[in-house]
C-alpha cells in the first residue's frame, strides 16, 4: 500500500485540540493562515508519499552498510535527501536569519508526523539535524551560530547528539568521555559513545555531532558534564571545509528494525584527539543538551503517532480485502474480516489512539509556540509550564501507543502479520525502539512524577486539570444521545486522574519510592484521560460545525467507553499497588 498522509485528521486535530483558530486569531503567527498550513501539509504529504514512502521497504530490507569507516545509506536515500533539503523541508521552524522559514512548531510537528510515517528510518535524520539546530541556537555563541547554522538549517550538513557511553545507558553521572582545553580555546575530546544515529552517512558532506564530555577538573556527577560541537570535517574561518576530524564510526548495531538508519558506535580521539568547540558554559552541558533532547522527545512522541497510523492505514486495507468467516446474517459465502465484531473493535482501537496521542502532541506543540512567541509574558510563562509537563506525557503515551497499534495491526493481519510479506511485521519493530530512545518511557515517568506533578506547587498540573474538567463538563452538559456515557466515563477518568496526582503529591513527600513505583500507571493514566478529553472537544466541535462529525463522535465514544474506562483501575494500582511490588524480596528476582 501507498502512504496516505491524513492530513484531514491532521487538521482536524489542529482547530479541535489545539485551537488553531484562536492562535491565528491572537497574532501569535503573524503572516500565517490556515490556507497557508493546509497547503504545507498537503504538499509535505505528497513529498512524505511520493518520495518517502517507495524506499521505506527497501530500506528495511537493505539497511545501512559500513565498509572502510564508510557508511552507506540504501538506495535511493542520498536523492531522496538531496530532494528533501532542495525543497526546503529542513528549514521549515528554523529561525530566518540562518536561512529557515520561521514556521511555527505546531507546523513542523505535524511535518515531522509525515515524514516518519512514510520512512521512519529516513525521517529521524531530520529530527536530529533539528534538535542540535535548537541546541546550538540557545546555547552556542555568535561565531559557532555563524558558522554552522546556515548549513545545518539547509540541510548541507546534518546532526547529531552523542550522551550514551558503553558503560552508562541512561545514567549519564557516569560518563567518561573527557575533553581537554587547548591554548587556542578549543579542546580535544576521547571517548567512545554508542547508539549514534546518523554518527556515519553519506547524506551529508558534514556531520555536526554534539557531544557530552568532562573536563580534567570537572565535579563528579552530572554537575561536571560539558557540552561540544565536534564536526566531522573541520571548518575553517572563512566558512570552507578543512580536514578530516580525529572521529570515527567503529561500527554499526544489528537491530530489531530501523535498519535504514545507521546506528553507530562513534570513536573519538584515536590519534591526537577530536577538536571540539564549547557550548554554553563548562560544566553545564547537560543543560543544553537537554534543549536538545526536550525537543526530540516531542519529536519522539510523534514518531509513535507516524507509525500508529501507519500500522492503522496498513491494517485497514487489508481488514477490507480479507475475506473469512461468515458474516452476522449467517450467509454462505466468507465475509470481509472488517464485519467481524472483533476486528472493528481492533480496528477502532488503533483510530481511536492514534488521534489521541495526536492531539496530545500537537497540543504540546502549541505550547512550545505560546511559550517562544506569545508577546504576554504571563502567557509565555504558562506555556513554558506547559511544554514540561506534557513533554513526558507526549513522549511516552504516543510510543507506548505507537506500539500497542503496530502490535494490533500485526494481530488484525493474523497470520500474514506474522510474516514479513505484508509489511506489518516492519511496523512493528521499527515503534519497538519509540519506548527507549531519548529517555526511557520509565524516566519520562519518573519526570513527570518527581519533576512536573510539584511544579510551582502543583499550580501548573491544577490548572490542567481544570481545563480537562471544562471539557467534561462541556461534553456531559451537550446530554447528546450521539455521545453515550461519554461525559459520566470521563468524569470518571478525570476523577481517577485528579486522585492519584493528590495521592502522588503526599508520596513523594512521606514515601518517595511507592511514588516511584506508582510512575509508570501514572502516565498512562494520564495520557488516557488527556486523550480522551482532546477526543471528546473533537466530537464538540464536530457537532457544533458540522466537520467530521459521525468519526469524530465515533472514535470518542469509543475510546471513553472501551480505553478511558481502564483510568479506575489504573488509580487504584497506583494508590495502593506499591505495596506489593517494593515489598518482594530481590531474591525473587534471581533466575
Amino acid at each position: 500500500m501507498v502512504y496516505q498522509a491524513p492530513v484531514n485528521d491532521i487538521m482536524f486535530a489542529l482547530k479541535s485540540a489545539a485551537g488553531l483558530d484562536e492562535l491565528l486569531a491572537s497574532g501569535v503567527y503573524e503572516g500565517l493562515d490556515e490556507e497557508t498550513i493546509k497547503a504545507v501539509l498537503d504538499e509535505a504529504g505528497r513529498f512524505a508519499s511520493e518520495v518517502l514512502d517507495p524506499l521505506n521497504r527497501t530500506g528495511d530490507q537493505q539497511g545501512a552498510q559500513l565498509s572502510d569507516g564508510i557508511v552507506a545509506t540504501p538506495d535511493g536515500w542520498g536523492e531522496a535527501y538531496e530532494k528533501f533539503t532542495e525543497a526546503g523541508w529542513n528549514g521549515l521552524p528554523c529561525p530566518h536569519d540562518f536561512g529557515g522559514q520561521g514556521l511555527p512548531q505546531i507546523l513542523a510537528t505535524a511535518v515531522c508526523e509525515m515524514w516518519n510515517a512514510a520512512n521512519m528510518s529516513f525521517g529521524m535524520c531530520p529530527l536530529l539535524t533539528q534538535g542540535a539546530i535548537d541546541a546550538v541556537t540557545i546555547g552556542g555563541s555568535e561565531e559557532l551560530k555563524a558558522r554552522y547554522l546556515p548549513k545545518l538549517v539547509s540541510g548541507e550538513w546534518t546532526g547529531t547528539m552523542n550522551l550514551t557511553e558503553p558503560q552508562a545507558g541512561s545514567d549519564l553521572s557516569m560518563l567518561k568521555a573527557r575533553a581537554e582545553p587547548r591554548s587556542d580555546g578549543t579542546y580535544r575530546l576521547f571517548g567512545t559513545k554508542i547508539y549514534i544515529s546518523y554518527g556515519e552517512h553519506e547524506l551529508a558532506r558534514n556531520i555536526i555531532h554534539l557531544v557530552l564530555a568532562r573536563l580534567p577538573d570537572a565535579p563528579a556527577g552530572t554537575r561536571g558534564i560539558s557540552l561540544f560541537l565536534v564536526p566531522k570535517l573541520l571548518v575553517n574561518s572563512d566558512g570552507s571545509i578543512g580536514d578530516r576530524n580525529d572521529v570515527v564510526c567503529a561500527g554499526l548495531e544489528e537491530k530489531l528494525g530501523i535498519h535504514g538508519s545507521p546506528t553507530c558506535v562513534m570513536n573519538y580521539g584515536e590519534k591526537d584527539g577530536a577538536i571540539g568547540y564549547l557550548v554554553g558554559e563548562e560544566n553545564k552541558g547537560l543543560a543544553t543538551m537537554f534543549i536538545m533532547m526536550n525537543a526530540a522527545r516531542l519529536a519522539v512522541g510523534m514518531q509513535g503517532v507516524a507509525i500508529a497510523d501507519r500500522a492503522t492505514q496498513h491494517a485497514l486495507i487489508y481488514a477490507h480485502e480479507r475475506r473469512q468467516g461468515r458474516g452476522a446474517d449467517g450467509g454462505p459465502d466468507p465475509v470481509a474480516i472488517v464485519e467481524h465484531a472483533d476486528v472493528r473493535r481492533m480496528l477502532l482501537t488503533m483510530q481511536a489512539m492514534t488521534q489521541a496521542a495526536r492531539m496530545i502532541c500537537l497540543v504540546t506543540a502549541r505550547e512550545t509556540d505560546i511559550a517562544r512567541h506569545m508577546d504576554d509574558a504571563n502567557a509565555r510563562a504558562r506555556g513554558q509550564a506547559r511544554v514540561a509537563l506534557l513533554t513526558p506525557v507526549a513522549k511516552a503515551f504516543a510510543t507506548d501507543v505507537g506500539c500497542e497499534v503496530a502490535s494490533l495491526g500485526v494481530q488484525v493481519h493474523g497470520g500474514m502479520g506474522f510474516v514479513e510479506e505484508t509489511g506489518a511485521a516492519q511496523y512493528y519493530r521499527d515503534a519497538r525502539i519509540l519506548p527507549i530512545y531519548e529517555g526511557t518511557n520509565g524516566i519520562q515517568a519518573i519526570d513527570l512524577v518527581t519533576r512536573k506533578i510539584p511544579l510551582e506547587d502543583g499550580e501548573v498540573l491544577q490548572d490542567y486539570l481544570k481545563e480537562l474538567e471544562q471539557i467534561v463538563t462541556d461534553v456531559t452538559r451537550s446530554n447528546r444521545v450521539s455521545f453515550g456515557s461519554m461525559g459520566e466515563r470521563l468524569g470518571e477518568a478525570l476523577a481517577s486522574l485528579s486522585e492519584a496526582s493528590a495521592w502522588l503529591g503526599e508520596a513523594l513527600r512521606s514515601n518517595p519510592q511507592a511514588a516511584l513505583a506508582g510512575a509508570t500507571p501514572y502516565l498512562k493514566l494520564f495520557g488516557i484521560t488527556a486523550g480522551g478529553c482532546y477526543l471528546a472537544r473533537g466530537a464538540l466541535a464536530a457537532e457544533e460545525h458540522g466537520e467530521d462529525r459521525e468519526r469524530a463522535i465515533d472514535l470518542a465514544r469509543f475510546f471513553a467507553e472501551n480505553i478511558a474506562v481502564q483510568a479506575p483501575g489504573l488509580s487504584v494500582s497506583i494508590t495502593k499497588g506499591a505495596d506489593s511490588l517494593l515489598e518482594v524480596p530481590l531474591k525473587r528476582y534471581s533466575a
